[in-house]
């Protein structure tokens, strides 16, 4: 039997391997990488004679994994990364610039970072625009077909190809207006108050954020808003609660008294979160040590 020439594997084969391995379809990884079915086929007909296993099993519309291919998603990943690391850097200076990023955010998070970003950039004349848009619950799509370069979000979605770094954690906390009501006492009387919440278009609301206590017994919320911005408008004058992030109390909820909860709750965590195409990027690192920076003054 001919012995396989391994240095005939190439990035483009492993890269398909991954790609498949994540998308349980030929078909669907074709779409994803821009080629053919035919071209999938091909490179998978190549890692089977090279590894000598079948590396998927159909299993009615789906490609399922051997083990074999589940053992070799780690190696072959990191061998992608290092081959991407090999990439020639382009020089890079901000000052001579023209940057445009696209960020994912809900208006908390945004609000948290952004505003002082730009007053930093302004202040060093550096030429960067910033297109936000609402991140709800990110998918895997929003960060695949590049519709933005960097999400801020406690929810990252789980790809191999999503890089994700946490920026700062925080406690959930109670707000409400000191001057119509007293904080709830016990877990019985948060939960039997008026709520207020914040929900996304894709139909989460902020209390996903809130872990570690028992969800079942609060009481469907009386006002649901679509920004974190409105809250102060709607709690004002009223008996109504709100329980988000700590943070809040920086920037948009610094009107509003704060409590912790009752019953405490588990950490929530902010993550920084792209796609590994920009991972070597210099102007993406760039921007992600900014954020970084300005992130660690928040609690």
């Amino acid at each position: 039997m001919k012995k396989f020439d391994y240095t005939s594997v190439d990035g483009s084969l492993l890269r398909t391997f991954l790609v498949v391995l994540e998308e349980h379809s030929a078909s669907a990884a074709a779409a994803r990488l821009g080629v053919t079915q035919s071209t999938v086929s091909h490179a998978l007909a190549k890692l089977r004679q090279f590894t000598g296993d079948p590396l998927f099993v159909r299993s009615g519309q789906l490609l399922l994994p051997t083990e074999v291919a589940l053992s070799l998603k780690e190696p072959v990943q990191s061998i992608v990364d290092d081959l991407r690391g090999l990439t020639h850097r382009r020089e890079f200076n901000p000052a001579y610039e023209d940057m445009r990023f696209v960020i994912a955010a809900n208006d908390m998070q945004r609000d948290l970072v952004f505003p002082q970003l730009l007053r930093e950039l302004q202040s060093e004349g550096l030429s960067t625009e910033f297109d936000f848009i609402p991140s709800g619950h990110p998918t895997l799509s929003l960060m695949r077909d590049n519709r933005c370069q960097l999400a801020m979000t406690p929810f990252p979605p789980a790809g191999s190809d999503i890089v994700q770094t946490p920026l700062f954690s925080g406690k959930m906390m109670c707000f409400y207006d000191g001057a119509m009501r007293e904080p709830p006492r016990t877990w019985k009387e948060y939960c039997a108050a008026d709520h207020l919440i914040v929900r996304f278009p894709d139909g989460g609301t902020s209390l996903r954020a809130l872990s570690g206590v028992d969800k079942s017994k609060i009481r469907a919320a009386r006002v649901s808003v679509p920004n974190f911005n409105d809250i102060p408008v709607f709690l004002r004058g009223t008996q109504l609660i709100v329980t988000v992030m700590g943070s809040m109390k920086i920037h948009t909820l610094r009107d509003l008294d704060m409590v912790p909860l009752p019953e405490p709750s588990d950490l929530v965590t902010i993550y920084l979160v792209w796609h590994m195409r920009s991972t070597n990027d210099p102007a993406h690192i760039w921007l992600r040590q900014r954020i970084k920076a300005i992130a660690k003054n928040i609690a």
